[in-house]
């Protein structure tokens, strides 16, 4: 039997999109639902460098009626340019920006959904960006959290260095030496914690791991949660599962509560 989106028109699609960024070109995969839209949109930021991109969630989105992209920063997988957390930041602004003047997009129903390092830029980017309706944040990497953890100690620091180091191999123009000292020297601007006064008009979703050595629960989700609890946040909306930092046996479960907030919070 033939799936009902089968029949509408234009069916669905998966095309190739660039934003320009920086001077360089971005690359990144739309997926468009069947039907003539305008679509609610998500745009998907991957984490650090980015192994896990999360194109089952934009398969998922699609199907729940939602154009989702996924795309790269500058200086990761090919993409042109150096890569730097600054360059994260600025390109998933620009992006999220980009997708508005997209017809076959609705911008009043614009959501962003990250992981890890996405996770971070997800709430970074939406705090500085009213036009986003709602976020959600996956095993976030708190910056802020980390830089201080560096600052305040040399081993950490190390560790972080060696960690980034070994993670370098789709990314260009950057060393685990310069990352780690970006982050220190932003470490303020970049606390996730601060983003509350920002963020108290809109849905938030923050989705915590807890078998997570990359984005250990107790230092990078505990503490956000309560600090946006405290300021307060009144739509968040947190959530704890018992896995690793991927998600990797919990990937179903993490599709049905980002699609179940998003369907509550972007639909008219």
């Amino acid at each position: 039997m033939a799936n009902a989106s089968s029949t509408l028109t234009p069916p669905a699609s998966t095309p190739a999109v660039t934003f320009d960024s920086g001077g360089e070109q971005l690359l990144g995969v739309l997926h468009l639902p069947a039907g003539p839209g305008p679509h609610p949109i998500v745009v998907l930021l991957h984490g650090f460098p980015g192994n896990e991109r999360n194109f089952d969630l934009a398969q998922a989105l699609r199907r729940a009626g939602y154009g989702a992209l996924v795309f790269h920063y500058r200086g990761s997988w090919g993409v042109g340019g150096s890569y730097s957390w600054r360059h994260v930041l600025e390109d998933a602004a620009r992006v999220v920006e980009a997708v508005r003047r997209d017809s076959r997009l609705d911008p009043e129903r614009l959501g962003v959904v990250g992981h890890s390092m996405g996770g971070f830029a997800a709430l970074m980017t939406a705090a500085a960006d009213p036009a986003v309706r709602a976020v959600a944040s996956v095993a976030a990497f708190d910056a802020g959290v980390a830089a201080a953890a560096c600052l305040a100690d040399a081993a950490v620091r190390a560790a972080y260095v060696q960690d980034f180091e070994g993670e370098l191999l789709p990314l260009r123009d950057t060393s685990g030496a310069a990352l780690v000292a970006e982050m220190e020297a932003n470490g303020r601007e970049w606390s996730l914690a601060s983003l509350a006064p920002r963020l108290a008009d809109r849905p938030v979703l923050l989705i915590g791991t807890g078998r997570d050595p990359v984005t250990p629960a107790e230092t990078h989700h505990h503490p956000l949660v309560r600090a946006f609890e405290s300021h307060p946040v009144p739509h968040l909306e947190h959530h704890l599962f018992q896995t690793d930092h991927a998600l990797s046996d919990h990937r179903l479960e993490l599709t049905r509560t980002i699609v179940d907030f998003l369907d509550r919070t972007l639909r008219p």
